[in-house]
């Protein structure tokens, strides 16, 4: 299989969160099951910056992981028999390196170091100028998959 990527529409079709939730505006190469990139623009008028914080306003550090593993769903629930599935957070190794600020792009990258029994182990980046604004170990399931392999 070769990378494709997803616009705003089909990407929806992949990732089962929803705006103002979403955090990823474009995926611009997926390889199922490998990795997969894209972007947020950061408008200056997302919900968030009025409140984060006034005078300096930056992506909440939470929502700069959930970017990262927003972007890691798509390279699992691109895989065949996957599309729009659930997946949940079970651990997460973040450091955040540079605020994000409004009217700037933050570029998400995203690669799969191990998928199995619905448990997926992965890294990802966040970029913003050019520069590494956050990095993350993360672990991630879709607990349809994991719960048929425990134990009744």
């Amino acid at each position: 299989m070769s990378p494709f990527s997803l616009d705003e529409k089909e990407l929806l079709l992949y990732q089962p969160n929803r705006p103002p939730f979403l955090m990823i505006d474009f995926v611009s190469e997926v390889l199922p099951g490998k990795f997969a990139n894209g972007y947020k623009n950061l408008n200056e008028d997302e919900w968030y910056f009025p409140i984060h914080f006034p005078g300096n306003p930056n992506m909440p550090g939470a929502l700069q992981l959930e970017a990262l593993a927003q972007m890691l769903t798509v390279a699992i629930t691109t895989l065949p028999g996957l599309k729009g599935k659930v997946t949940h957070a079970i651990s997460h190794e973040v450091k955040f390196k540079k605020e994000v600020k409004p009217g700037r792009k933050y570029e998400i990258q995203t690669k799969i170091i191990n998928w199995n029994r619905g448990i997926c182990k992965g890294l990802g980046q966040g970029f913003t100028d050019g520069e590494l604004a956050c990095e993350a170990k993360m672990t991630i399931t879709i607990p349809e998959i994991l719960k048929s392999f425990l134990p009744k």
